[in-house]
């Protein structure tokens, strides 16, 4: 089957959504979903999640899939909204244990959070395959960046999250808990080792220059010139630029609120006795 992938930029947030399937009326899989989060004043709206889905109505998409790349910290994942309006099953990468197990910690997220990943409805291993419809997805892990981050190849195309940014972009950071430079070149070295007209999607474009937004490049673009990992650049040269270049980057926004989301699988910790839901601030922890 041909494979079609339509994208959808946050402005927001710089994250790029994916929706991937073999054609009109086809099954499909949404990559990295949006809900939209006002940290101001703790109210979220679905404008962007709706967007998936009134593109998924308009070619007659049956949901198949819900998937996260990693846990991400600069957005808060949509994933359960979307499954509640179009079904489908949300998936991570395994490394994602690890990821609750270090936050669940930070948050002090307490007896009712259990860190084995069984919020999510599948957990995927390295190299497990799994179909959306009439097409054939296999996951890749790539941690580094974070200990859940994955990579998920349909065809000629692989959804890479944060690990690879467009060539003018680099690559991830890896100084937030369980990230690892050297895994992180590890994991990128698997991702050029594709075929070199392997179609690359990227789910977060900062506009370089102030460029239009792009996310999609080619494994022979990023060897030739991506300016953190293109070839030549070895692991002891990428550990030590992507070391001192993490040393001078702030958090992201959102990354308290996300992490918190995201970790559970999209859903809000528990309302406490007023019905409320609330989350947590850590102070001098971070």
């Amino acid at each position: 089957m041909a494979i079609a992938v339509q994208s959808f930029f946050d402005k927001a947030t710089s994250t790029v959504s994916h929706v991937v399937h073999g054609g009109a009326g086809s099954a499909c899989a949404v990559i990295d979903p949006v809900l939209d989060f006002d940290a101001r004043c703790g109210r979220s709206s679905t404008a962007s999640a709706d967007r998936l889905l009134a593109y998924i109505e308009e070619m007659r998409l049956d949901l198949a899939w819900i998937l996260e790349t990693h846990i991400h910290a600069d957005h808060l994942t949509a994933a359960p909204y979307l499954k509640a309006k179009a079904g489908g099953r949300i998936a991570i990468g395994a490394g994602v244990v690890e990821v609750q197990r270090r936050f669940g910690a930070i948050f002090h997220a307490g007896d009712e959070f259990r860190a084995d990943g069984s919020q999510f409805d599948r957990l995927f291993a390295d190299g497990e395959e799994f179909a959306i419809g009439g097409l054939t997805a296999r996951v890749m892990a790539t941690p580094g960046h974070t200990p859940s981050c994955c990579t998920y190849l349909v065809g000629d195309a692989a959804f890479c999250g944060d690990t690879l940014f467009m060539p003018d972009g680099g690559t991830a950071r890896c100084d937030f808990p369980g990230g690892d430079p050297r895994q992180l070149y590890r994991s990128l070295r698997r991702i050029l080792d594709l075929p070199p007209e392997t179609r690359l999607y990227v789910c977060h474009d900062y506009q370089p220059g102030g460029r239009a937004p792009e996310w999609l490049t080619t494994v022979a673009a990023q060897r030739a010139g991506n300016i953190h990992v293109a070839d030549g650049v070895d692991e002891a040269a990428f550990v030590a630029l992507r070391s001192e270049r993490d040393r001078t980057l702030p958090f992201p926004a959102l990354l308290i609120p996300a992490v918190q989301v995201n970790m559970r699988a999209g859903a809000l910790p528990a309302a406490e006795a007023n019905g409320v839901h609330y989350l947590k601030l850590p102070v001098n922890l971070l």
